[in-house]
């Protein structure tokens, strides 16, 4: 693995420029003479803590040397302070006092050197150039950090936190000088996406498990502001050289993009399956219709041939006698049999001719020839055969049409099969003594358009005449939750033996989409004895 080499102090001896801060001017004049013997440049020198602060501002020297005992109320300690919390100037403390006090005091500004009176010209040299390279090394780790697209937070082993780079605080909303010293909870607050709660910060899994810690999936960084971010990335310890362990390092970044991209990747994902799915379920449909047309086709030609045979066969069994012979019985007669093969081959044909007309429908080709239709002449003429199926049933028809309507502009054959279906159910399902009521109306509908005009889409709301047909009839129910169901494709109500009757179970089916085809509606409701076929149908097509 190739070693990365961190820069070294490149500043030669006579570029490094220097503050001396001294209150006895005998020992400062000398400290300036060794520090210009061995080849620096003296910028200043100040005897109080005051004037330290306002020439280093002034004259941004690259290092100080500063006696910890100083005139005035501030001393060298508290002047150091400030200098390196606002400039960032590297500094060494010169001074007689090494009790421990004092040495605890100054360390815990982190200066760059300690150097005792007397001052030996090669300590100061040492010292100095030590610190320089320190100092520099640090500032090309800050950098580093500083540049860094993720948040970085260190904290001691107590969790206090001791560092925090840009990225962390714009993330956190804490600034550096803020945070400092501050306990980890206080300032880094995460949750969990899902619960709202609190979660453990991975720091403090990474010093008591003493391993890295990576981030789990689903969860927020709670800036100072109250704002969540979704954050990922992990915690590790920090050792010195002997391998103690002094802290522990967050590395963290906002997740909000990456999660954006898989989210929009697994969009993208997603829509190219459903284009699978659909792109299969025409391939389907397609092979389905076809199937239809070809079947329903070539069913149906045979069957037409049965029914022709058929009434051949009557014709010559009645010429010769023997259709309605009075030596059998009529449930053994010829007759018989020949009306049950009718009965059932136009059952077979009404189940052909659906399944053909739901294909033409659905594939939007089903043919129409619109013309001018008086329905108080019309209808009266349909319900003719129905009104003889209902006498013979004992059940009551009645057909309501006003005399003055207007002529309905549709297409006639649609508008025959829807009626004679449902005039035919009802005569199916009607009992005896029950009525049958035929009405026809022209009633307003309110009809809703957006208008393209307006920006704010606001809808226009308009009354449209509709012609109104209903088919009621007495003694049957179909109960609720039957109703929604009723025009589905062979669905048949499972619950009374009175809808145990014949049929295909596509003759509803079949009258939903021809009405919807005339760019009509049809509905069902039933209650107190009556059920009702409600059919509204535009005046023009």
């Amino acid at each position: 693995m190739k070693i990365i080499d961190i820069p070294s102090n490149t500043q030669t001896k006579e570029t490094v420029r220097v503050l001396v801060v001294e209150d006895e001017y005998i020992l400062a004049i000398n400290l300036q003479e060794t520090l210009e013997s061995l080849g620096y440049v003296v910028l200043d020198i100040a005897d109080s803590a005051e004037e330290a602060i306002a020439k280093a501002t002034e004259l941004r020297p690259n290092l100080i040397l500063m006696d910890i005992r100083l005139r005035g109320e501030m001393d060298g300690i508290q002047a150091a302070e400030q200098i390196w919390h606002h400039l960032q100037i590297p500094i060494i403390y010169v001074t007689g006092h090494s009790d421990k006090s004092t040495v605890e005091r100054a360390t815990l500004t982190s200066p760059f050197g300690y150097i005792l009176k007397p001052i030996k010209e090669q300590e100061l040299y040492v010292a100095i150039q030590t610190a320089l390279n320190r100092y520099d090394r640090e500032q090309f780790l800050s950098s580093v950090l500083r540049g860094m697209g993720d948040g970085v937070i260190v904290v001691d082993t107590e969790l206090n936190i001791k560092y925090m780079n840009q990225v962390a605080e714009a993330l956190t909303g804490w600034q550096w000088n803020e945070a400092k010293d501050k306990m980890l909870a206080e300032v880094i607050k995460i949750i969990d996406e899902q619960t709202q709660l609190p979660i453990e910060n991975p720091i403090i899994a990474a010093l008591q498990k003493k391993t890295t810690i990576y981030l789990g999936s689903g969860v927020l960084l709670v800036a100072k502001n109250r704002k969540t971010i979704p954050i990922a990335d992990s915690a590790t310890l920090l050792k010195n050289n002997s391998g103690v362990i002094t802290g522990a390092v967050f590395v963290f970044r906002d997740d909000t993009q990456r999660r954006l991209t898989e989210e929009r990747n697994l969009a993208a994902e997603r829509a190219q399956q459903l284009e699978i799915r659909v792109a299969e379920l025409q391939r389907l449909n397609k092979l389905k219709e076809d199937f239809l047309a070809t079947t329903s086709h070539e069913m149906r030609t045979p069957l037409s041939n049965i029914k022709m045979a058929i009434s051949v066969l009557e014709n010559i069994l009645d010429q010769q006698g023997i259709l309605n012979s009075n030596t059998l019985s009529p449930s053994e007669s010829v007759a018989h049999y020949l009306g049950i093969l009718r009965e059932q081959c136009e059952q077979e044909l009404d189940l052909v001719d659906n399944l053909l007309h739901l294909r033409m429908i659905d594939a939007d080709v089903y043919p129409l020839e619109l013309t001018s239709i008086k329905l108080q002449n019309w209808l009266p003429h349909v319900a003719e055969y129905f009104q003889e199926r209902a006498q013979a049933r004992q059940q009551s028809l009645q057909v309501s049409v006003s005399p003055d309507l207007p002529p309905l502009v549709s297409d006639l054959a649609s508008l025959t099969e829807i009626i004679s279906e449902l005039l035919n159910n009802t005569c199916k399902y009607t009992p005896p003594d029950g009525e049958i009521v035929l009405k026809v109306q022209v009633i307003d509908t309110t009809k809703s358009l957006t208008n393209e005009d307006a920006k704010s889409g606001v809808l226009d709301n308009f009354q449209v005449p509709y012609f109104q047909i209903t088919i009621s009839n007495s003694g049957v129910i179909i109960p609720k939750k039957e109703q929604s169901r009723i025009f589905e494709p062979f669905y048949r109500i499972p619950e009374s033996e009175r809808w145990q009757q014949s049929g295909t179970g596509l003759g509803l089916t079949l009258v939903k989409k021809l009405v919807e085809y005339l760019q009509g509606r049809i509905e069902v409701t039933s209650s107190q004895g009556w059920t009702t076929f409600t059919v509204q149908l535009p005046l023009s097509l």
